[in-house]
């Protein structure tokens, strides 16, 4: 997986992972990519360093209050993405290993889809190469969280 740092046309930052780099490409210009924040379709990469891992120890702004704040505009995220993939991807239920192998192999026409699927089912697609990847789950309800 690539992780690329991505802006929209708002100046929002926010990242996004893909399988290979020509992955980018390809959904940006099929009109796939948009901003978690403002949703615009207008997405750019952004100049990265590399990471590298070292020994210095976090501060404080990266514990607590800025820790929560991440966490819940990552939740938030994720919120915006299943949203999106429920209203916009068709629903296959527990057909989705069998309909993406068949999207991948050109058998059925080319289309976003999202359904249930076995972990068995998961790896024989991704040693397959179709490319496949988990529904963010659904935000727990108000009333459910104390």
């Amino acid at each position: 997986m690539i992780k690329y740092a991505l802006a929209c046309e708002h100046d929002h930052d926010f990242e996004g992972w893909f399988a290979a780099s020509a992955d980018f490409e390809d959904q940006a210009g099929r009109g796939l990519l948009a901003c978690p924040a403002c949703g615009s379709k207008a997405v750019r990469k952004q100049i990265m360093a590399p990471a590298v891992s070292g020994t210095k120890k976090r501060g404080p702004a990266e514990d607590g209050a800025a820790a929560g704040g991440k966490r819940q505009m990552m939740m938030e995220a994720m919120a915006r993405v299943r949203r999106h993939v429920e209203d916009t991807f068709d629903y296959v239920g527990d057909t989705f290993a069998k309909e993406a192998r068949a999207i991948h192999e050109g058998k059925s026409e080319e289309r976003g889809i999202y359904g249930e699927a076995t972990p068995a089912e998961v790896k024989g697609l991704v040693e397959d190469g179709v490319p496949v990847a988990p529904l963010p789950p659904e935000p727990p309800k108000k009333k459910d969280v104390n």
